[in-house]
This record gives structure tokens, sequence and C-alpha cells, in this order.
């Protein structure tokens, strides 16, 4: 496994077990008034407080936990979707696989944004339905990569003899291809997972996010709309630390996305003279 990888695991599991250990570090309620507005970071207040005596710090870990669920329940959607669409399309192949793609490239052209607001007045914008949406709407690159893929399986020698023994469409999907494409999928979850993580963030910034749940983009929407921000020092711990932890947090994700790739493709390594 690349050096690239084990650095980016490294990233993602911090902000996993910063996640989890939340409600033990984080000291006061994300909706607490716990100290004087704009309060500057101190022993009380790790990293300040914002513009109505709320504890940054505490938002903040609690943000990791609003990114990392919508990573892993949009990032699992999109990836159950897509793979379930690649491998049909794939080994199905003439008008079955001719018309997934057109439901694909349809997808593709679906704006999101529209769509969630559109589906958000009805259900409400909440974590469950954000994540759906980007799972809906996100699984096409997914599809595209797994169908390439099966349709190179399927010409090979071992899957042809399972063909000829008797093998039915589900066993060979489930025990010869599936496991053949067990480490793309890895790869694409990572990269749904950083892009659900950004969608969301930039969502929440926007307003179109859970508003019962602190997030790092609702931080930054609440940062910049507090009037005279840079005229202060508050900029430096209400605004820099959720630009920070999102971008270090997709830095992570895109350096595992990256080593996974080089795993499943050598020659993507870049060799060095000795």
């Amino acid at each position: 496994f690349p050096a690239i990888g084990w650095a980016g695991l490294a990233i993602v599991a911090v902000f996993v077990g910063l996640a989890l250990a939340a409600p033990w570090l984080a000291s006061y309620r994300t909706t607490e008034l716990a100290g004087n507005p704009l309060e500057a970071p101190g022993a009380a207040h790790l990293l300040g407080t914002n513009g109505v005596g709320q504890d940054l710090a505490s938002q903040l870990l609690n943000g990791a936990r609003v990114s990392l669920f919508v990573a892993v329940l949009a990032g699992g959607g999109t990836l159950l979707i897509g793979a379930l669409v690649g491998m049909v399309a794939g080994w199905s192949g003439g008008v079955v696989d001719a018309l997934l793609m057109r439901v694909v490239d349809l997808v593709l052209v679906v704006p999101k944004v529209p769509l969630l607001i559109v589906i958000g007045t009805y259900a409400g914008p909440s974590l469950p339905v954000i994540s759906l949406i980007i799972a809906v709407t996100g699984w096409p690159p997914t599809a595209r990569v797994v169908r390439s893929q099966v349709l190179s399986l399927r010409r090979r020698a071992h899957i042809k003899a399972a063909v000829g023994f008797g093998g039915t469409t589900g066993q060979i999907l489930r025990r010869h291809i599936l496991p053949e494409v067990g480490l793309i999928l890895t790869a694409g979850l990572v990269g749904a997972a950083g892009r659900a993580i950004a969608f969301e963030a930039g969502l929440a910034f926007l307003g179109l996010g859970d508003p019962t749940r602190a997030s790092w983009g609702a931080i930054l929407r609440d940062a910049l709309d507090f009037t005279g921000l840079f005229f202060t020092d508050a900029w430096k711990w209400w605004l820099v630390p959720p630009i920070a932890a999102v971008s270090l947090l997709l830095l992570g994700v895109t350096f595992l996305g990256v080593g996974l790739e080089q795993r499943i493709n050598p020659r993507l390594t870049r060799h060095t003279a000795p």
C-alpha cells in the first residue's frame, strides 16, 4: 500500500476518532450559551465562542459527526446503487446495457441543488434526506467504472468456464465478479464519501442543511453572516477552524483514494531512482 494512502488513512482515522469521542470530548451542548459572545480561546473554551456565546470547539466536534454520518450513508448508498447498475449493465449487455447507460446519462445532467430544495420542501432538510439525495444523484461515475471492469472480466477464461458449467447470473456476479471488483468498489466508496462531505458542507453553508445539527458548513455560514467579523480577531477562531477541518478531511480522503487507485493500478505509482 503506498505511503500516501497510509497518510490519508491516518488523517481520516483521526477524524473518525474525534467524531466517535465527541459526546465525551465536547464540554458543552452545541446550542448552549456557554460564555460571553466572541470570547477568545482559553481554558474554558479551547476555540473560543461565536457571536452568541456558543462553544465553537463543541460545535466543531459535533460537525465531524455530521460529516462522517453523511459520508458513510451517502457514500454507501452511492456505492450500492452504482455497483448494482454497473454489474447488471456490464454483464447483461445489449438492450439492458444501453438502457441503463442512458439512465446514467440522464442522472448526470440532473441538477442536485434544485432537486434537494424541492425534495427538502416536502421531506424536510434532514441528514438522511440529504444523504439519500446525494446517493441517488451521485452513483453514475461508480456505475461506469464497474461496468467497464465487468465488460473486461466477462471475456476471461474462468468466467466463461463458470458459465459453461451452468452457473446462474446471480452466482457468477456474487462469487466471481464481485470479488474481482471489490478493490475498485472500495476506491469508489472513498471517492463518493469525499464528494458527500464537500456537498453537505456546501449545502449547510447555503442554509440548505439540517438546521437542528451543528455542521462545519453551518459554522462557516454563521461566521460570515456576523456583521463586522473581520473588524475583530474573532475570525481567527470562528472562521479558520471549520475551513481547516473540511480541507484536512478532504485531503485525507483524497490521499486515501489515490493510494487505493495506485494499489489497483501499480502503473500509477511514480517510480523514483534508488
